[in-house]
């Protein structure tokens, strides 16, 4: 009988070899523990930060839609600046600013009316449906005459749908 005939098992000795290899392999090796525990809490943990970091993006978003629809989306000409930064010389730039309160559990933004012309104030009132108050004129140093200095109430008072809103103009001179 040869090294390669069958054995009584059926297996050459190469096979036989290979399969004790094997079984030795299969008993000897421990199972795998897991902390289920700790798995979910991490599972948890990881959902409950993607759920408040998508939260803080739809409010965030919110935000700006709000304030894009309050300015209309568009991008600010030469006679109408931006609604967000107050630089007008001359001025306490806190006075012309609104926070609106749309009710829809965003919170207030606050809108910039410094600088823009009664027009745009008018139209910017009309898409908050806020009411037109008072409009005067104050002279004020460094302003261009026929935009907003001042609107009352201004920060950090809260202004709501249906409230009124009475607006000061500037009536000097350019410096």
């Amino acid at each position: 009988m040869s090294s390669q005939d069958p054995r009584s098992s059926g297996c050459t000795p190469f096979e036989e070899e290979l399969i004790n290899a094997m079984n030795d392999f299969a008993h000897s090796t421990a199972t795998p523990a897991f902390d289920t525990a700790d798995m979910v809490h991490r599972t948890r943990r990881r959902r409950t930060t993607l759920i408040a970091g998508v939260a803080t993006a739809l409010i965030v978003a919110g935000g700006g839609t709000a304030l894009a629809s309050m300015t209309g989306g568009s991008t600010p000409t030469t006679a109408e600046k931006p609604m967000t930064t107050a630089t007008t010389k001359g001025s306490d730039y806190k006075r012309a600013i609104l926070l609106v309160d749309f009710g829809k559990g965003g919170g207030p933004v606050a809108v910039d009316f410094t600088g823009t012309d009664l027009r745009t104030t008018k139209g910017q009132f009309l898409k908050a449906d806020i009411k037109l108050g008072t409009v005067s004129s104050v002279n004020s140093p460094g302003c261009k005459p026929g935009s907003v200095v001042e609107v009352t109430p201004h920060a950090p008072k809260i202004v709501k749908a249906g409230d009124t809103v009475n607006v000061k103009l500037c009536a000097g001179r350019p410096s």
